[in-house]
């Protein structure tokens, strides 16, 4: 039966969180081409973790369980979802855009004779399915159709799909056990990969202060500090506050720091170079604040504030205190 199928990322039996935003990808390609969409978990025990996914209004759930599941290997993971797709007959098979992913999704087109549309942005289904990728770190939008026949697989960028568009329902979990060989897998599990350690996990914040580089003065920074911390929100910086040590690098947002989509994001005299607006455009609400009427940050804010940010931001600041102690 023709239909969508998200493959959906766990880790140590935890969810990745860009799971569900590839699930809400996956939900909306449904609605536009009229097919049911299915979601599938792969690993070893994941039969708790499919149920989870069952609270959301979708189709099915697949609890791929196999033992040598248990450790992610591209051999096995690539067996696993190859039988998976045959099975389900699905037309499109999307996957979160991962370092897991970047390494066996596209080994699994390539079993169908197909290509891994990798890192989209956003898809459109008039005439055909159209997906869009960004190029030159998003200086430029690229559309891809995907020509012949068999599944048609893509990868979601993080952040381009907002998880809490997906509504709730009640699906049913499908047990589905691959017929896997130890014999296929060629590669020695090891640790898996980590990123460097972070004293802050941007990404599970909802609300986030940026500051810029029209913050002048290292000593300045705690002035958005100040306001960071009366909204209870991150703190978060542009790529040259890191460069120069200002901040840590950890908080940087961009194509080269961390990729954000919090319900705020407050962007404190930042200009916004597109490096800077690929990591933070998924952000449901973006409030700009510069003394250039002209800054680009002004054409992707949703509430934009020309003036000095020494004049609004204490101001700022007091409103919040006043607000909270009212």
């Amino acid at each position: 039966m023709s239909s969508v199928l998200v493959v959906m990322e766990q880790q140590g039996g935890k969810w990745h969180r860009m799971s569900w935003e590839a699930l809400a990808c996956g939900v909306e390609l449904g609605k536009q081409l009229g097919l049911p969409v299915e979601a599938a978990v792969v690993g070893s025990g994941v039969s708790g973790l499919a149920a989870e996914a069952t609270t959301k209004d979708i189709s099915k759930v697949y609890a791929v369980n196999h033992a040598l599941l248990e450790h992610y290997t591209s051999d096995a993971f690539t067996s696993a979802v190859e039988q998976l797709t045959k099975q389900t007959g699905a037309s499109f098979v999307l996957f979160p855009h991962t370092y897991q992913v970047r390494d066996f999704a596209p080994k699994v087109a390539t079993r169908f004779g197909r290509v891994l549309v990798s890192d989209v942005v956003s898809v459109r289904t008039s005439g055909a399915v159209t997906f869009v990728r960004q190029l030159f770190q998003g200086k430029m939008n690229a559309d891809f159709q995907v020509a012949g026949t068999g599944p048609t697989f893509a990868s979601i960028q993080a952040g381009a799909f907002r998880a809490d568009s997906l509504a709730a329902g009640s699906a049913a979990v499908s047990e589905f056990a691959p017929s896997i060989e130890a014999s296929i897998i060629r590669v020695k599990v090891d640790a898996p990969f980590r990123e460097s350690s972070r004293a802050v996990d941007l990404t599970a914040a909802e609300l986030i202060v940026s500051v810029g580089r029209g913050i002048k003065d290292k000593d300045n920074i705690h002035i958005v500090q100040e306001l960071a911390a009366a909204m209870g929100a991150e703190l978060a910086a542009s790529r040259p506050i890191c460069d120069a040590g200002w901040l840590p690098m950890e908080r940087q947002v961009g194509s080269s720091g961390q990729t954000v989509s919090p319900k705020v994001y407050m962007a404190v005299g930042i200009s916004g170079a597109i490096q800077h607006l690929v990591g933070m455009k998924g952000s449901k609400a973006i409030v700009a604040i510069n003394k250039d009427e002209n800054a680009p940050i002004f054409e992707v804010a949703d509430y934009g504030i020309i003036g000095d940010l020494f004049e609004v931001v204490p101001a700022l600041i007091a409103e919040v205190k006043k607000a909270k102690n009212s």
